[in-house]
């Protein structure tokens, strides 16, 4: 059998960081390249590989990606292999000249991260005073030179209140998209796990809360992350809905969550491609993460290895990994994501499963739903 290829690849292009973000999935962060990063001609030989799969999205991220002196010439050369290129960057290296390059380079879509709607919580969060404000220069540089901007926020404690902050930013500074990453264990997010990790309850609330704001604010790309119950919800609310006598046209963020393509075909929505999702948690079966070693997992959050690009070509790997296989198969999930009605939509969160019990077939810990009664627990 042949898999289809992936929708989007993470390329961890560098360790190098120009922040300490205390939730960051690294464990360890340099503050300039490492020799372990892939080289220049290790990078294109990769995209080469990755070209001969199929046309996914190619994610420059990091790390700070913008610390490689080769980014842009990396984009071009993906570009012209006929990979869509997003860059995935905290923005503070960013001016006028740098925001021109990016463009030259042929990258179509950008994401800044912003851990709060204000600079106290965001500079707190990046271990860096300052951040905030340089990470909204970098976005309206950005913007200025025509390029799409997406918001990243990574939802724990520290801001949960503030989600309807984040999303005024979000429309104020003109962003095409805010995505919401629930917090994941893993790296120093292992540290501050207990700290900020907010309950099943309250991932509940905030799903909910971005279902509502999807009806409410149609043209804004809204997308949760490392949050796979969302298409339970989703489900369930729209069910609810028709019960009510209500019918509500989908919102365009809804038929990409549910696999739309608005961005892959001529008049869609430009960057829809870089937003289209088929079902909840992606790892293995939708999306691979390449680390700045060459390493290949499930995803940035999933440290187990399922190959390296250094020894093995990536679609031998995409195609052939047992550790891949086991994440396309929902009968094989365990606790109650294996009991439950939602497994194929759902899977639950594999990383976050493996980040609290050590098996990324284990159930996820942080949803409140109870297959057995087929209702949410909230209590």
């Amino acid at each position: 059998m042949t898999y289809p290829p992936p929708r989007l690849i993470f390329w961890e292009t560098t360790a190098g960081c120009n922040l300490r973000c205390i939730h960051c999935r690294r464990i360890e962060v340099a503050d300039q390249l490492t020799p372990q990063d892939l080289s220049t001609a290790e990078a294109k030989t990769m995209i080469d590989q990755i070209a001969a799969v199929g046309s996914p999205v190619l994610v420059l991220s990091g790390g700070e990606p913008l610390m490689r002196p080769d980014i842009f010439e990396i984009a071009r050369y993906a570009t012209d292999a006929g990979l869509p290129v997003a860059l995935a960057t905290n923005g503070t290296m960013v001016d006028a000249d740098l925001a021109q390059r990016i463009k030259a380079s042929g990258v179509k879509r950008i994401s800044i991260s912003f851990d709060g709607a204000d600079s106290a919580t965001h500079d707190a969060f990046r271990a860096l005073r300052g951040s905030f404000d340089a990470a909204i220069r970098g976005f309206k540089a950005l913007r200025d030179v025509g390029l799409p901007v997406q918001i990243n926020t990574t939802v724990a404690k520290h801001n949960q209140a503030q989600l309807e902050g984040v999303l005024a930013l979000a429309k104020d500074l003109g962003a095409v998209g805010l995505h919401l990453f629930l917090l994941v264990p893993v790296g120093c997010g292992v540290e501050i796990a207990e700290d900020q990790m907010i309950s099943a309850q309250e991932y509940e609330r905030v799903l909910n809360w971005l279902y509502d704001v999807e009806q409410s604010e149609p043209d804004l790309q809204l997308k949760a992350t490392c949050a796979p119950h969302y298409f339970r919800v989703m489900r369930q609310r729209r069910a609810e809905d028709r019960r009510s006598g209500i019918e509500r046209d989908l919102p365009a963020s809804h038929a990409r969550q549910l696999g739309g393509h608005p961005g892959g075909h001529p008049g869609g929505h430009p960057g829809g491609q870089m937003h289209a999702a088929t079902k909840g948690c992606l790892a293995g079966t939708g999306v691979a993460f390449v680390s700045h070693r060459g390493e290949v997992f499930p995803c940035g959050y999933l440290p187990v290895e399922a190959g390296n690009v250094r020894r093995e070509a990536f679609g031998d790997i995409w195609q052939d990994s047992p550790l891949f296989a086991e994440l396309r198969n929902p009968d094989l999930l365990e606790g109650k994501c294996g009991a439950c009605q939602f497994k194929s939509l759902c899977s639950g969160c594999r990383a976050r499963a493996y980040g609290t019990s050590g098996s990324y077939l284990a159930e996820e810990p942080f949803c409140a739903y109870d297959p057995a009664s087929r209702t949410v627990i909230l209590s």
